[in-house]
């Protein structure tokens, strides 16, 4: 009954919330955070019971709240849990460009100026919006690429009529610079939140398959928040880290420069090196608590 209701394990699969949560991480979540959610059958993800709300839970609760992290089912396969942060709820506005996400919250004006400092507002279209409003409080929200960043992929799928979730705009007001994509010039990908739907964002934002390719998460689909990290372990093969999957992603060239030190990470000595420290247990991360952990400078 615990893991219907209470709390369920979850282990991090990829890097899109590296440097706040590794691969290799092993959470339990609590499941009651948001309400009570449908419960599924493990690893076959059957619904036990109907969904008689109509909303994914069998009791409404709270709602996620902008900086949590969250874990949640994917829209496109609800079959498969995701874990991001929320970063803009129903209502909000979205602009991002190369390395910089601004919100405008449905809030207003007056909320943003009594809630954030004047050196992180901008004014765009007669409204103010904060830029990266939440690099201040966790440390490991980052915008390092691993080859292309996700400005330059979601300029390479809109230009290829690849589905993503954000509009191409063009700002003249915005200090960013501007691409010819086709007929249209482009500086910024725009969004509006649907009410009751929640963006979700890895903390690793230039290497993650996040709201910004698919779109809002509903409530029906929030699952709950991570808890506690009660193993994390480094299970990774030298060429995951060194080449990532067929798409780029996984790769983690700074984790091997940080083994390897002055080494030629694309050497033999070098993944000799990984190999020696591989499935070493990170006993920083062990039994912390998330909420404690994400606000530190990241424990690798």
């Amino acid at each position: 009954m615990l893991i219907f209701f209470v709390a369920q394990s979850f282990v991090i699969p990829s890097g899109s919330m590296k440097r706040t949560q590794l691969i290799g991480d092993f959470l339990f979540a609590k499941k009651f955070s948001y309400g009570i959610p449908i419960p599924h059958l493990p690893w076959l993800e059957i619904p036990l019971l109907p969904d008689f709300n109509g909303n994914g839970h069998l009791i409404e609760g709270p709602r996620p709240q902008r900086k949590d992290i969250v874990i949640f089912r994917y829209p496109v396969n609800p079959k498969i849990h995701y874990v991001k942060r929320c970063v803009a709820v129903g209502g909000d506005e979205l602009l991002y460009t190369d390395k910089r996400l601004m919100i405008h919250f449905h809030e207003g004006d007056d909320y943003i100026k009594a809630n954030y400092p004047e050196e992180k507002i901008v004014s765009i279209n007669d409204k103010l919006w904060v830029v990266n409003p939440y690099m201040d409080h966790f440390p490991g929200i980052q915008y390092v690429p691993e080859g292309l960043n996700i400005f330059e992929m979601m300029l390479h799928y809109y230009a290829n009529n690849k589905e993503i979730d954000m509009s191409p705009v063009h700002v003249p007001e915005l200090d960013a610079p501007a691409y010819e994509v086709g007929i249209k010039t482009v500086n910024a990908f725009y969004k509006k939140v649907e009410e009751d739907h929640y963006y979700m964002i890895g903390d690793n934002r230039d290497n993650s398959n996040d709201s910004r390719f698919w779109g809002s998460v509903p409530y029906r689909l929030i699952v709950g928040k991570p808890w506690v990290t009660y193993m994390s372990l480094e299970h990774r093969t030298y060429e995951q880290v060194l080449k990532g999957d067929e798409y780029g992603g996984g790769k983690d060239h700074a984790r091997l420069e940080h083994v390897c030190k002055n080494i030629d990470i694309a050497s033999k000595e070098c993944e000799k090196l990984w190999n020696n420290q591989r499935f070493t247990v990170r006993w920083g991360r062990v039994g912390r608590n998330i909420e404690s952990l994400e606000r530190e400078q990241p424990i690798e």
